[in-house]
């Protein structure tokens, strides 16, 4: 259950990029420190999104949950990421999402450059 709501926002998340020009360059890319989310492209700047989504039941702010060490997981696997990438010497981002529902569908919240790679 918690990961089809995962993957639910995830792809809201995605489609709210790409309405606003974004490229999706790759998702739910698995290293040894850990997953990155989405990853896009845009104005060459690459934005690694980690994408937080909650129920109802889950009260806490979805940001939350992007700690410093989270953070610092996602930093390390960005840059495994982009050893292997032809965008290697890009400006990099790194953005947190949150995906709540809504009266009338989703709400997306997207704290943009959320932390220092």
């Amino acid at each position: 259950m918690a990961n089809d709501l995962g993957q639910k926002g995830e792809a809201i998340a995605a489609r709210y990029y790409q309405q606003r020009g974004y490229l999706l360059l790759g998702h739910n890319y698995r290293t040894r420190m850990g997953e990155l989310d989405l990853i896009l492209y845009k104005e060459d700047t690459i934005v690694f999104a980690e994408v937080k989504t909650r129920s109802g039941r889950m009260l806490s702010a979805p940001a939350e949950a992007v700690d410093p060490h989270k953070q610092h997981r996602l930093i390390r696997a960005a840059q495994l990421y982009l050893q292997n990438s032809p965008y290697a010497d890009a400006p990099v981002r790194f953005d947190v999402v949150e995906v709540t529902p809504a009266p009338k569908g989703w709400q997306v919240h997207c704290i943009f450059d959320a932390f220092q790679g």
